[in-house]
């Protein structure tokens, strides 16, 4: 069971995960496929739902040009 700073802190990725996509004018779908990850996979984590690997995330926020200090 979650606790509620683990909501937060999937809430504040999935914002800067959408924000990033969105600025890069990139679908979803595209995303999670230069990523390397489920198109349904990457939804859910886009809407706070889902918990990464260390390795998806890496992959994604290459694909988005985020640094990994941004997403602390």
């Amino acid at each position: 069971m979650d606790n509620k700073e683990d909501k937060i802190v999937r809430a504040k990725l999935s914002v800067l995960l959408k924000e990033a996509r969105e600025a890069a004018g990139l679908t979803q779908a595209q995303v999670a496929k230069l990523a390397g990850v489920n198109a349904n996979y990457y939804s859910v984590v886009e809407r706070g739902e889902g918990n990464l690997s260390y390795v998806k995330i890496h992959r994604i926020i290459k694909v988005l040009k985020i640094k990994s200090l941004d997403i602390l």
